[in-house]
Parts: C-alpha cells; sequence; structure tokens
C-alpha cells in the first residue's frame, strides 16, 4: 500500500515557523523520526520511508500555499496514489490552537490551499488533519495572523502536538481513517 502524506507551508525562511507553514512543520518532524532528508524533486520537496509495511511518500510542495493542488496532482499521478491514501496536512483557524482533528472531506474553509486541492483533484473527497492555530486576530488580519510566527509559549507546547500528528499520520496509514478519527480526534 502506498500513501501520499501532503504538509501544506510556503517555501523561504520568512515562512519557516509561522502558522501557515504547520504542514511543513509536522512533515520535517515525522521525516527527522524516521531518519529520512527530503530532496528537491518537481513541484516539491520530497522524502519516503517505509512503515508497517506501507510506502509514505510525503512532499512539502514548492508551489506556494495557494497552487498546492498542483504539487498534489502530479504526485498522485506520478505515484499511482488512490485520492483515499492521501492526507493533507494543513493550518485551521476554527480550532483552537494544538486541536488536531482528522476528517476525510470537508470544504476548504476558505483556506486557499485546500481550494487548490480541490479544484486539480477533482473535489474534497481527501482525508486531512486540521492543526489549529487559534483565531486570535481582529478582523480583516487573518492573512497577517497566519503568515505571523508562533508566539513563544505556543513554540513550547509545538513539539508535543507535532508529535501527535505524527502519530495520527502513521495511524492513518496502517489502520485507517475512521479508527485514527476515533482515537485521536479532540
Amino acid at each position: 500500500m502506498k500513501y501520499l502524506i501532503v504538509g501544506l507551508g510556503n517555501i523561504g525562511p520568512e515562512y519557516e515557523l509561522t502558522r501557515h507553514n504547520i504542514g511543513f512543520l509536522v512533515l520535517d518532524k515525522l521525516a527527522d523520526d524516521q531518519g529520512v532528508q527530503f530532496e528537491h524533486l518537481k513541484l516539491a520537496n520530497k522524502t519516503e520511508f517505509k512503515h508497517k509495511g506501507r510506502s509514505i511518500h510525503m512532499i512539502k510542495p514548492t508551489t506556494y500555499m495557494n497552487l498546492s493542488g498542483k504539487a498534489v496532482n502530479y504526485w498522485m499521478n506520478e505515484l499511482k496514489i488512490a485520492k483515499e491514501n492521501v492526507l493533507v496536512i494543513v493550518d485551521d483557524i476554527a480550532l483552537p490552537f494544538g486541536s488536531l482533528r482528522l476528517r476525510t472531506k470537508g470544504s476548504s474553509a476558505g483556506h486557499n490551499g485546500l481550494k487548490n486541492i480541490e479544484e486539480l483533484t477533482g473535489g474534497n473527497n481527501y482525508s486531512r488533519i486540521k492543526f489549529g492555530v487559534g483565531n486570535d486576530f481582529h478582523k480583516g488580519r487573518q492573512a497577517e495572523y497566519v503568515l505571523s510566527n508562533f508566539p513563544k509559549q505556543e513554540m513550547e507546547e509545538l513539539p508535543f502536538i507535532m508529535n501527535k500528528a505524527c502519530d495520527m499520520i502513521l495511524s492513518f496509514c496502517t489502520i485507517g481513517a475512521p479508527r485514527t478519527m476515533s482515537q485521536y480526534n479532540d
């Protein structure tokens, strides 16, 4: 069985520790845990590893957030991975900081990265882990908020939450979405 795990984010040092880059950060953590490194390939930084007989391919699109679907669609086709074996890690301002929710489909909720994936892969029927980043911003300041760095207190809590997100990814690939949701969703 093959899986495609997609961490959403933006390339460049100015975005590295921003809320919008939590998908990249989670995949970097999982790559470190597995002893693998990303290499720059077409439309994405990519790596892969084996886990309990599964081939897990991870990508961090280099297309910038709003064109993430281009990389997802390319790698799904290139690797011949079915949509039900795709999992996207994404920031979510509708969830409190640190909440993690696995969903097997759903609306983009205005998230441009998810919107583009839906457009280019033909619908919203793909799994995603929504990583809560909170919504402590004034009206009209959403973009500024998600593109800002995590504050010190949240940075201290991130490793624990990212570990849980990594566990959820491995669980999704081994026991499936329904059991993972019942075990991990907040």
